[in-house]
């Protein structure tokens, strides 16, 4: 497997990552790569090959389910996010799902601020409306909803409830952004303003987005992982790849011989 990405400065470190489902299966197998700070970096890859596997073990989001099993290590600033709280892992590593999923029975203030109501955190009136406003600014939302705060998330077009979900992750203040094709669900004109955003957002905050749309990725990443059958097949910078593939079976997936 080629790395070319340099290692120094990082993130995000995951060393022999493996998850399986039943005993002797596994989803992902054996992965290893370093992500670096204020990058984007696509996961690519056909159906089933493993990316959205690995994307939830990056916030142990696989301990909400019985039997799953992850081993390997997975550094977030070093340290490894087995041996930390996992309330704190999921603040460090906020992830935005494929489809919009505003609580629905919450207002679009609430929604924002849900990570802490969930956690417990309380804070002072003029706390949560500075994180509130500065939330929806960074996702380019604030001017569109400013006055329509006591109404539902589900009020909103798919493309807000989407850029909402954003604003939501990042009131925790992550160090990481974790985007499961957070486009897919929407409709180009949202897709345009959701990737926009993330080319903002990069200037904060270190993405790591998993989506089948390789032209996505290539307007996007900075750097690109190509899974098959749940390893890590290839990994260096987007531009290289797309261009100049090291392995055979990237060659065959970005040309579509393979899908």
């Amino acid at each position: 497997m080629e790395n070319s990405v340099n290692t120094n400065n990082h993130i995000l470190e995951l060393k022999d990552v493996s998850v399986s489902y039943t005993p002797g299966q596994y989803a992902v197998k054996d992965v290893s790569a370093i992500i670096k700070p204020n990058t984007v970096t696509a996961m690519m890859g056909p159906s089933g090959c493993g990316k959205t596997t690995l994307l939830r073990a990056i916030n142990r989001m696989h301990e909400l389910y019985p039997n799953i099993v992850t081993t390997g290590e997975i550094l977030l600033q070093g340290e490894n996010i087995f041996s930390m709280n996992a309330m704190k892992v999921r603040r460090m590593a906020g992830m935005v799902f494929q489809r919009p999923n505003p609580f629905p029975t919450m207002s679009i203030y609430d929604n924002v601020l849900a990570g802490y109501m969930l956690n417990n955190v309380g804070l002072k009136k003029h706390e949560k409306d500075e994180i509130v406003e500065t939330s929806l600014r960074s996702v380019a939302l604030w001017d569109e909803v400013k006055d329509s705060m006591t109404k539902k998330g589900s009020f909103l077009s798919g493309g807000q409830q989407q850029r909402l979900c954003i604003a939501r992750a990042l009131a925790l203040k992550p160090e990481l952004l974790l985007m499961d094709e957070p486009t897919s669900a929407l409709d180009p004109i949202s897709t345009n303003k959701v990737e926009e955003l993330i080319f903002e957002l990069k200037k904060d905050y270190t993405i790591v987005i998993v989506t089948h749309n390789m032209s996505q990725a290539a307007r996007l990443s900075d750097n690109s992982m190509f899974m098959y059958l749940g390893e890590l097949v290839e990994y260096g910078a987007t531009k290289q790849m797309f261009t100049k593939p090291n392995d055979k079976r990237t060659e065959e997936y970005l040309t579509g011989v393979f899908s």
